[in-house]
């Protein structure tokens, strides 16, 4: 199987679990390409399957995926593709804020006019050390509100590698199904 991984990321986490997917698709012998979507030029027509991850910010996600979905949007609705929402809420146990993360991610994905097989919300990091002061208040204060880590001096990372490694084995049943 011939996948394409399109990703947007701020302070790494988001490339980070598209590495990871890449990895496990080359071990499982799939021919992968992995591309940040600021500098993706690649055209996803050829390709099996599509991923694309992309992280929110301020209920937003980066502008560079959201101009590569609708570029090519006919091409990515024709193949089966997952949509990986990467943040913060997702680590929430919080209903509205879970509400909330596939209220922005539906909006986003309807604007971009793109219809994934699959959208999978998946936990973030904080990423002190990458974040300047005023940054570094703000989500030390988010963090605190939310029970969350707030130890400046050190990152937390909350992504669930189990889960992601579970996207792949969903994109290898979308494409059997789709080839039976």
């Amino acid at each position: 199987m011939k996948i394409l991984i399109i990703y947007g990321s701020t302070e790494g986490q988001t490339r980070k679990i598209c590495t990871f997917l890449r990895d496990k698709a080359q071990e499982a012998g799939h021919e992968v390409s992995l591309n940040d979507a600021s500098g993706a030029d690649l055209h996803p027509k050829g390709f099996d399957a599509v991923i694309i991850g992309a992280s929110l910010h301020m209920e937003k996600y980066q502008a560079s995926v959201e101009h590569y979905i609708q570029e090519h949007q006919s091409v990515l609705n024709s193949i089966p593709g997952v949509f990986i929402s990467v943040s913060l809420a997702a680590a929430s146990n919080d209903p509205k804020s879970w509400e909330e993360l596939k209220e922005i991610t539906s909006t986003f994905l309807e604007q971009t006019g793109w219809h994934p097989t699959h959208v999978e919300q998946v936990a973030g990091a904080l990423r002190y050390s990458k974040y300047n002061f005023l940054k570094k208040f703000i989500m030390r204060l988010i963090a605190q509100q939310n029970d969350g880590d707030t130890d400046t001096s050190e990152d937390y990372e909350y992504t669930d590698w189990n889960q992601v490694k579970d996207i792949l084995a969903l994109l290898e049943n979308q494409i059997s199904k789709k080839e039976a």
